[in-house]
């Protein structure tokens, strides 16, 4: 079960001496808005008239200089937090001179767009790229990888020992050398030219302005603490490793900019081979992205050469930047880490190729996400529109729209070695442990997890919730087809006072008012919610539930333990009955709260504490609100929630009963994997069929349950969260998966067809991704063929059943009605209905 912890705050050597009193001096100054001298209207001529400055040039020049001396600070609604972009112009039209003169900042490299005085390890001077190649290929890992593979291949020739061996190893050696060298090539950025980077940096900014017209904000004293560690890490020659969250293209943008602007090396930006594109790759390259492939695959060479890449970069006390969830997030909540650039990282510390990395968990937030609309249709299953980051810029549309703000928020950064120590003194058994006693598992693997879990929880401990969060979430949890504006406020002023009770953090907007803050919210969200006028008030409803879900999804963290127990303890509510009759033991409730916890622990992070202390602290956290009533050991609702309608109850279960729904969808489709014909043999107790396939059939069968009413919630029908439930499946047991290269599996996948109606396979057969029911759980068919109401998957939906939302075919509690059942058996295709046969002639 999630729970709230309290991380212990890692002090560096001193204190920050930068704070929100003197900005300036932390961030740099930044140009200020222009004032125009005072003008009179004088006649030139008859008919003409002209603007005249009322003195000299001279004079206006010694009386601005005499106010800027004598003029107080610019008063600020809060010290705290500082807009990066706050006088910058972003349309010639607005203000020509204004605009021009920005230009000309950027152009003549004034201030911190000169870039020549930052703190970490130097990079964009002439030859830099070039010195990277050089020392990868001289590296003594890569060249011992050659010499590896040479010698086996010349081995695998049978070759006896002789001159025509190490002739052979010798041109082996020579071709592997120019493929690494071809490797090292297209990885290594192109950090070279610090003039073609103020020219990007001037079009990011542009472009950051135009789209996120109200502000890039900061918190000033998180970026001291930031700071001070960076000036910490320089003098020690050690690397900064950011690693932000990823929800937009935007994002590689704006922390790359927010480093140029803040005076700080600029990182190595690991991203995917897919945006190394014409024109866009190379401009990208030369401003730090380094690409790489999605999979290494079976290429020793590949993977030896972007390891050595990495460990010179931490050697050299570069920064490295990658997005620990390895890709974006179509749902708005973080995904489960990856975990590859880590491990690099820690076997460079364990070789000793740098004594420290200092990891730096990064949040970015924004009013709205450019590409909600396109993740809402390749979540769906839609055929997925090629969308790169080059599109987005060069979009018009796109750069004109109006998104609202940006707020990114840094997380202390902490010491990689002094988290590793900690981890291994708490994951070594203590001398007095009992005996046969269970040892923390101290292995790299777990390590690494640890690690990925620990950023991810910065990561939410740092994020800023900004208004789109608030209202989304509140249009959600919603029982009624719409809410009005005076309800609408008060419930985000609930959920603001609810988060921060939590230890959440709402974005900070000065003295407008909450009213204020949900107008400006409404008119970012647009598109998304609707109002509906000429009533008594304006009243507002959600025309995407789907879209909205991206926004509410930043906000479930901080609830997620009290949304369990709230639908834990819902399994009664919903079997109605006199209010008595609706409580649970506390013993059952951690019983379920074990089940539903552990089913969802691919969607959340949850923390180590245990589950029953994290329950206890949310029977008291709920108890407090007066949500529930604990009587001896019976848990129920509260006298007073009732009274209330169930409002507060109502809205933690909202937040979870689409996650819930999900995983229901998940485990009914798996009916459909039950063989309509029993095993040939003992030996053959599994039905094997394409994991791809059935994962889009299933989702087909989700669309068809929403459609019909048996599902409530248009965002279940999920494929991102599908494709987590069925791998959480995979996890307790439920399902088998493997890969295979028979022929029966290519020609499954194959859409070419020959002259002859045979299919044509692929030259080089591909390696297939399977899936299978474990037999015990493979349900049994009666007579008729149809599914009979009992074993292990049976009980599993009907147990998972009881948590979701009471409506069509659920009011009863019985499992799946019929008709759902009989759905499940379209997933079959006609190549797959008679599994057994199949085999038998295929070998599959």
């Amino acid at each position: 079960m999630a729970v709230k912890t309290t991380r212990q705050r890692r002090e560096p050597a001193t204190l920050a001496t930068l704070g929100p009193d003197d900005p300036e001096a932390l961030l740099g100054v930044d140009i200020a808005p222009r004032t125009r001298p005072p003008s009179v209207v004088t006649v030139v001529d008859p008919g003409l008239t002209a603007l005249q400055p009322v003195m000299a040039v001279s004079e206006i020049e010694s009386l601005a200089a005499m106010r800027q001396a004598t003029r107080p600070p610019p008063k600020r609604k809060n010290k705290e937090q500082r807009n990066l972009v706050e006088n910058h112009q972003a349309h010639i039209r607005a203000d020509p001179i204004e605009f021009s003169k920005q230009l000309s900042l950027w152009a003549t490299g004034t201030g911190w767009r000169a870039y020549t005085d930052y703190i970490g390890g130097r990079v964009f001077y002439s030859g830099y790229s070039e010195e990277c190649v050089r020392s990868v290929l001289a590296s003594s890992q890569v060249n011992d990888r050659i010499r590896l593979i040479a010698e086996q291949q010349v081995s695998a020739a049978g070759l006896p020992p002789g001159p025509q061996r190490d002739k052979r190893r010798a041109k082996i050696e020579a071709d592997l050398r120019k493929d690494a060298e071809k490797i090292a090539n297209g990885l290594v950025t192109r950090m070279d030219n610090v003039r073609f980077l103020r020219g990007f940096g001037a079009l990011v900014n542009n472009l950051l302005v135009r789209m996120y017209h109200q502000g890039l904000e900061i918190s000033i004293p998180q970026y001291a603490r930031f700071k001070e560690i960076a000036q910490l890490a320089a003098s020690k020659k050690q690397s900064l490793l950011i690693l932000p969250c990823h929800k937009s293209h935007i994002d590689y943008l704006t922390i790359s900019w927010l480093f140029f602007r803040l005076g700080l090396s600029l990182p190595h930006i690991i991203a995917g081979e897919n945006l190394n594109m014409p024109i866009l790759g190379p401009v990208l390259s030369k401003c730090g992205a380094v690409f790489i492939r999605r999979s290494f695959g079976d290429d020793p060479m590949y993977s030896t050469v972007v390891k050595e890449y990495i460990e010179e970069l931490l050697e050299n006390g570069k920064n490295i930047e990658c997005f620990i969830e390895g890709t974006r997030s179509r749902t708005g909540k973080l995904l489960p880490p990856k975990l590859g650039i880590l491990k690099y990282v820690l076997d460079a510390l364990d070789r000793g190729r740098t004594e420290d990395v200092w990891i730096c968990p990064i949040s970015l937030q924004y009013d709205k996400v450019i590409e909600t609309e396109s993740y809402v249709n390749e979540l769906l299953g839609n055929p997925k529109e090629k969308e790169t980051l080059a599109g987005l810029l060069l979009n018009t549309r796109v750069i004109q729209l109006q998104l609202g703000r940006i707020d990114v928020r840094f997380q202390e950064p902490f010491s990689l070695k002094g988290w590793l120590d900690d981890q291994k003194k708490r994951r070594t058994a203590p001398v007095d442990a009992p005996p046969g006693s269970r040892k923390p598992k101290s292995d790299q693997t777990t390590l690494l997890r640890a690690l990925g879990y620990e950023v991810l929880a910065g990561i939410n401990d740092c994020a800023i919730i900004m208004p789109a969060g608030l209202v989304g979430t509140v249009m959600l949890t919603i029982r009624g087809r719409g809410i009005g504006k005076r309800e609408l406020v008060a419930k985000v002023v609930w959920l603001k006072s609810a988060i921060e009770a939590r230890g959440g953090k709402v974005a900070d907007f000065g003295e407008m008012t909450v009213e204020e803050v949900v107008d400006r919210a409404l008119l970012v969200l647009k598109d998304l919610i609707g109002e509906q006028q000429g009533l008594i008030e304006p009243t507002y409803h959600p025309i995407s539930r789907f879209e909205l879900s991206f926004y509410r999804n930043q906000v479930i963290h901080l609830f997620v333990e009290e949304a369990m127990l709230c639908a834990v303890l819902y399994t009664r509510v919903k079997a109605g009955g006199a209010a008595p009759s609706q409580r649970l033991e506390k013993a059952d409730c951690l019983h379920e709260l074990q089940f539903i916890s552990r089913l969802l622990s691919n969607e959340f992070i949850y923390s180590p504490e245990g589950l029953e202390a994290n329950a206890e602290r949310t029977f008291q956290s709920l108890e407090t609100d007066q949500v529930i009533l604990t009587e001896e050991t019976l848990v129920g609702l509260n006298p007073q929630e009732r009274a209330l309608g169930r409002e507060n109850f109502d809205f933690f279960c909202f937040l979870l009963w689409p996650f819930i729904d999900t995983y229901w969808l998940a485990a009914v489709s798996l009916f459909a994997l039950a063989p309509l014909s029993p095993p040939p043999s003992a030996e053959e107790p599994v039905a094997w069929y394409l994991e791809k396939s059935f994962q889009s059939s299933a989702q087909l069968l989700a669309k068809t349950l929403f459609a019909q009413g048996d599902v409530s919630y248009l965002e279940a029908v999920n494929q991102a969260t599908l494709l987590n439930a069925f791998q959480k499946l995979v996890d307790v047991g439920v399902l088998l998966t493997l890969r295979s290269s028979s022929v029966a599996a290519n020609a499954a996948i194959s859409s070419k067809t020959g002259k002859d109606g045979q299919k044509k396979l692929p030259k080089k057969p591909a390696s297939v991704p399977l899936m299978a029911l474990h037999p015990d759980w493979v349900p049994r068919r009666t007579a008729d063929g149809s599914i009979a109401p009992e074993g292990k998957l049976w009980e599993f939906v009907d147990r998972l059943s009881r948590f979701r939302r009471e409506g069509k075919n659920r009011r009863d509690n019985k499992t799946v009605s019929k008709r759902v059942v009989e759905y499940s058996a379209y997933i079959h295709n006609k190549s797959t209905s008679d599994f057994w046969a199949d085999k038998r002639q295929a070998n599959l």
